[in-house]
């Protein structure tokens, strides 16, 4: 049974998560992506993996997700993942951990190794999309929306057949993300990088999971296409190659 915990940042702000009760290297950490929660198929499952495994677990809410505290609105990057280093600090603690960002998470994932270089033992990416607002949003919306956002403040931005997604866009939002590009960077780490993508995603291209793997230089990288796959990857057959992929990462660093 899943068993969510709060973790208090402040008198006023609160941080959910997800964990287990092993304390055991190495954790298994999961980033969701954007105005996501952790209450999905894919959580579950990789809690569930862990759990199996008897290792460590621990799923993040960031600020304005899910039932954490504050207001979407408010939030960027870099909260985002100070938020993601917060928690991973108190329940990782020093332990070794491999990280798993799906979508944005990716992004956040690749923040935390500026704090966390010497613990993370590998990383899974999700139809990542790192730097998603400037070259996925921002470079791709009319003037129209544009000149709005800067004007407001904001726009609500509908994605998906008849407005199946709506997405509060903020200019402060948008502004933070070019604060934290991450494709010109270097990790020089020897470890396992795998990056799982959907052929049919139609949110994030896969040149993004390969822009991705360009970063590390001297790991061992691996890029998965799941023919069928769309953004979100949370079918059943996707989930199990990624838990298959995580039992053969976990098998080489321990």
């Amino acid at each position: 049974m899943k068993k969510f915990r709060y973790h208090n940042i402040s008198k006023y702000r609160k941080l959910r998560y997800l964990s287990n009760n092993f304390n055991k290297n190495p954790y298994i950490v999961f980033l969701p992506g954007f105005m996501s929660d952790i209450e999905g198929k894919k959580p579950n499952s990789f809690r569930s993996f862990a759990n199996k495994s008897k290792l460590g677990f621990l799923a993040i809410e960031y600020s304005g997700h899910g039932k954490s505290s504050g207001k979407f609105i408010k939030g960027n990057i870099s909260l985002w993942t100070e938020d993601a280093k917060k928690l991973i600090k108190k329940i990782v603690k020093r332990n070794k951990f491999l990280i798993i960002g799906s979508s944005m998470g990716a992004w956040i994932a690749l923040n935390q190794f500026k704090y966390f270089k010497n613990q993370i033992v590998g990383m899974l990416g999700i139809g990542s999309a790192p730097e998603f607002l400037d070259r996925l949003m921002w470079k791709k919306f009319p003037k129209k929306i544009k000149d709005k956002i800067i004007k407001k403040g904001i726009a609500i931005i509908n994605h998906g057949d008849k407005t199946k997604y709506q997405y509060p866009i903020s200019h402060q939002l948008i502004k933070d993300g070019r604060k934290n590009k991450v494709f010109s960077k270097k990790i020089l780490k020897k470890i396992q990088i795998s990056m799982f993508h959907g052929k049919k995603d139609e949110v994030v291209p896969v040149s993004f999971s390969r822009k991705v793997l360009s970063i590390f230089k001297k790991a061992n990288k691996k890029l998965v296409i799941i023919k069928n796959g769309d953004h979100s990857l949370s079918d059943a057959k996707s989930l199990k190659k990624m838990k298959n992929e995580l039992t053969r990462i976990v098998k080489n660093i321990s």
